[in-house]
């Protein structure tokens, strides 16, 4: 009973990894549904670690690490493939040259800048009731939010505007991650109303998007969390 007690988080979160393998390998396949499925598991499982090892008094280094190394996969690796997936029928063009790599390869810098992101939040101390940057599970709601919607309504993004959109997608989303930039986090510093505003106003206007635009509404919600979080900045300490 307590080897379940210290280390149902630990299951929790390889089960999260697990979850992140599929929707990797479902994506590549080319059943974006699937992998939809793995992502929202995957955030619920994320969710649920963390809950499950405060509740029981369970945390531990060993917890701490499983945890950056799980969402390294599914909130890593595979928003980098999403935009490989996205980028691969550009070939190797980019402003009228021919690049000496398939600019789809591109897509894989998220991936490299979500694990610099993880193990920088390692080592911060100040990242109690903030994060700094864009958290790697919202990055990759906005990447595979976006392909989820193309896919759906079958949106030909084969242009050269979409390829220019992609291409400066990759490289702010690479950049968000490890950004200056303080963003609201869920965790409650008090019960205050006045500390808290900047977490109601992210709740319902998130709300609200969705009702209005349904589907295409999530990779929305992500930019109204950025544009939130810039706004309530000075409450972000």
């Amino acid at each position: 009973m307590t080897f379940l007690k210290n280390n149902l988080a630990n299951l929790l979160t390889l089960g999260n990894l697990f979850s992140g393998s599929i929707g990797v390998i479902h994506l590549i396949q080319g059943d974006y549904r699937t992998t939809a499925f793995c992502i929202v598991l995957s955030l619920l499982l994320d969710f649920l670690d963390g809950f499950v090892a405060r509740a029981l008094k369970a945390n531990s280094n060993l917890g701490v690490q499983l945890d950056s190394l799980a969402d390294m996969v599914s909130f890593g690796l595979l928003p980098g493939v999403t935009l490989y997936q996205l980028l691969a029928p550009f070939g190797n063009e980019f402003l009228g040259a021919s690049l000496s790599f398939r600019l789809q390869y591109l897509g894989l810098l998220v991936t490299a800048f979500s694990c610099l992101r993880l193990a920088i939040f390692n080592l911060d101390e100040d990242q109690k009731y903030y994060f700094k940057g864009l958290n790697t599970p919202s990055n990759t709601i906005l990447i595979f939010g976006l392909y989820y919607f193309l896919m759906e309504n079958a949106l030909d993004w084969h242009t050269e505007a979409y390829r220019y959109a992609l291409v400066l997608l990759t490289i702010v989303s690479a950049w968000l991650l490890v950004s200056p930039i303080r963003m609201i986090s869920m965790k409650f510093k008090s019960k205050a109303l006045k500390d808290n505003l900047s977490k109601i106003a992210l709740v319902l206007g998130g709300l609200l998007i969705l009702a209005l635009f349904s589907l295409a509404g999530i990779p929305l919600v992500i930019v109204y969390y950025i544009l939130i979080s810039l706004v309530f900045r000075h409450e972000l300490r």
